[in-house]
């Protein structure tokens, strides 16, 4: 099973960037997308129905904002909208998807570089979600968590460690959350299972031509649980895909 998680920084722009055809080329068996800034009735979900998808989608309240969504070929067992913490299912930021004995989660993290009420927020949905997904792992045992997480974990994951050390994204406590989740939350990194190597990012600024330079972070990441470490064949991130200021990531999985 081939899984991408993407950032798509609204899908209907995306769309019009032809992620419906690059969808079809690359024929992934599950897309997690975030940040899809659209209504469910404002998707052309038919565009990807008709390359054989089934499709769900998880909006924020406010229109236009943040929202989630999953393509599958695989039609799952059931379709899991939110997780019942207020505040997150508002802004639309979780979607699960059961198949079999393993979930799958398209889940958005929020962003805290907009200033200090957003950080408190983003701090607290981190506290939350790491409690969730201890809950979730004794219903479920073999998750899947795609997403962007909107942290970079290591100083390798980041273009300019030193220079970042006081950004949102790459601040000690975000670290620190994220290390927790990768360690005594049972959760394995499944990019870095693979790849060790410098400069893999998956997210740049679109200012002073960071893309093309490669001064990017890596803050989308397709977290499995220990149980599943196994059962990872390849991770790749791929930066040639230009639709968002985010590139995907895909991992294959021995399911």
């Amino acid at each position: 099973m081939k899984i991408c998680t993407y950032n798509l920084n609204g899908i209907r722009a995306a769309m019009t960037k032809d992620l419906v055809g690059w969808v079809k080329s690359t024929n992934y068996d599950v897309y997690c997308f975030q940040e899809t800034k659209a209504q469910p009735d404002q998707i052309d979900a038919k565009a990807f129905e008709d390359l054989g998808y089934h499709c769900y989608w998880y909006s924020a309240q406010k229109k236009g904002y943040s929202g989630v969504g999953i393509l599958t070929k695989i039609k799952p067992d059931k379709v899991v909208m939110g997780n019942k913490i207020d505040a997150h299912d508002f802004e639309g930021r979780m979607i699960r998807i059961d198949i079999g004995d393993t979930s799958i989660a398209s889940i958005y993290y929020p962003s805290g570089s907009s200033g200090e009420e957003r950080q408190g927020f983003k701090m607290i949905f981190l506290d939350e979600m790491y409690e969730y997904i201890e809950l979730l792992k004794k219903e479920r045992p073999k998750l899947i968590l795609c997403g962007d997480y909107n942290i970079c974990h290591k100083a390798i994951d980041i273009h300019d460690p030193k220079g970042n050390k006081d950004s949102s994204g790459f601040l000690p406590e975000e670290r620190e959350w994220m290390e927790k989740l990768f360690t005594s939350g049972g959760m394995v990194d499944s990019f870095r299972a693979i790849n060790q190597e410098p400069h893999q990012y998956t997210w740049w600024s679109y200012r002073a031509n960071a893309r093309a330079n490669n001064k990017g972070w890596r803050i989308d990441y397709v977290a499995v649980t220990e149980n599943l470490r196994a059962n990872i064949i390849h991770a790749a991130i791929l930066p040639d895909a230009k639709h968002s200021d985010h590139c995907p990531m895909v991992v294959e999985m021995d399911i």
